[in-house]
């Protein structure tokens, strides 16, 4: 989930809803379903969030001495915390440059940079790397917004100028296929693709589709269309009557993508969520959807559109398989406590004074009860043999848990 300094949930409220939030959006998004009919959730939640010129993540924040994300934004990632991430990617990353015979360039791609801190650790760690990688190392950037690139262009200033060692591209599809040897990692970037939404109905699973009603928007449900049929019947997935839950066919879209560009090297996907299993279990009855807004969480979609965060936890079991499909073979599966302690997290700690503030930042990734077992670390590889990663000498899963559940 993403992290917030408070916690303030409320329950959806079904039916009719007055909508709040930014003006222009709430007249697009009107406009497009007088213009075609309700819309389904998932075209909602990208209108909300990626709209071109209101969503929340393009949209410059009104008030320059605020930020989005942060400390005194809606929300907080592993990056705010403190650098221990990025220098544990830094040091996976050298790793995997010696398995694959240091490539010149060795290339790391991150998508959904954020703030550009993750990158800016990342790139610090990295500079009296052995095997000359400093001088090697090329690291792209794919970021759509241009708000959040101005924050990026500043925090990696030290590293821009240099030709071609750090670069933007807009979108992944601006990477040719098989043009990456090295590493492509996220952090939180999965969680933020816009999702379906099911209500299981009189026992049948529906899509939940928007329509506007007066001032405020409602809900309406549809039939599945055969993708989402397709998901659930693939994944085993039973749900019971009453049931609402999120279904996350962008990640499939997207790991395939990320297979085409990949040559030889490893992905690695950091964020929050569950094996297939655990996440559409009896216990998440009400699907783990969730909106953020100045550190407080809510459920309830349409206040607040265009100016809140929205997210729901990721499927790892169908990102693995259908990264398999797709030629990623899955090399492992950790929480962010272990990825960190494989990496020299619990020796960096020994070096830190243990009632000083940096103390306490770092040790924040790292506790069993919040940060640290709530993230996962997905690695897949292709184009080599498997490699012994030191992030994944401690894996606290079975090696099956990513297996899908049987639908017979």
């Amino acid at each position: 989930m993403r992290w917030r300094l408070k916690r303030q949930s409320t329950t959806d409220k079904g039916g009719v809803t007055l909508s709040t939030g930014h003006p222009q959006l709430l007249a697009e998004i009107r406009a497009e379903i007088a213009a075609a009919g309700p819309i389904p959730f998932a075209r909602f939640m990208e209108l909300a969030l990626y709209h071109p010129q209101y969503g929340y993540y393009v949209r410059p924040v009104e008030d320059p001495t605020q930020e989005r994300i942060g400390w005194s934004g809606d929300f907080y990632t592993s990056s705010d915390v403190h650098p221990i991430l990025g220098q544990a990617l830094a040091k996976q990353a050298q790793q995997l440059d010696a398995c694959l015979g240091h490539p010149n360039p060795f290339t790391v791609v991150e998508m959904g940079p954020g703030k550009g801190l993750l990158a800016r650790d990342f790139l610090t760690a990295c500079q009296n790397a052995p095997g000359n990688l400093s001088e090697r190392l090329r690291y792209i950037l794919i970021e759509r917004s241009a708000s959040m690139r101005a924050l990026q262009h500043q925090h990696l200033a030290p590293w821009i100028g240099r030709a071609g060692h750090v670069t933007w591209l807009d979108r992944l599809e601006d990477l040719p296929p098989d043009s990456v040897t090295g590493l492509f990692f996220s952090n939180e970037l999965v969680d933020a693709f816009p999702v379906h939404r099911l209500a299981v109905v009189d026992g049948h699973p529906q899509e939940i589709y928007v329509d506007v009603h007066e001032e405020g928007f409602t809900e309406i449900h549809r039939p599945l269309s055969e993708e989402l049929s397709a998901y659930l019947q693939n994944g085993g997935i039973r749900l019971p009557d009453g049931y609402r839950t999120e279904i996350n066919l962008k990640a499939v879209q997207w790991i395939k993508q990320v297979a085409q560009i990949m040559a030889r090297g490893l992905v690695m996907t950091i964020d929050y969520g569950h094996t297939a299993e655990d996440l559409y279990g009896p216990e998440r009855k009400n699907g783990t959807f969730l909106c953020y807004y100045s550190q407080t969480t809510s459920e309830d979609a349409y206040e607040r559109v265009g100016q809140q965060d929205m997210t729901a936890h990721v499927d790892f079991t169908t990102l693995a398989q259908a990264g398999q499909a797709a030629g990623l073979e899955l090399t492992g599966f950790t929480n962010q406590m272990s990825f960190l302690i494989g990496l020299g997290a619990e020796q960096f700690l020994e070096s830190l004074q243990p009632e000083s503030a940096e103390f306490y930042a770092a040790l924040h990734l790292l506790r069993p009860e919040g940060m640290g077992r709530t993230f996962k670390v997905l690695v897949q590889h292709t184009g080599m043999e498997k490699p012994e990663l030191d992030g994944l000498r401690f894996k606290p899963f079975f090696g099956s848990i990513l297996a899908a559940r049987s639908a017979a």
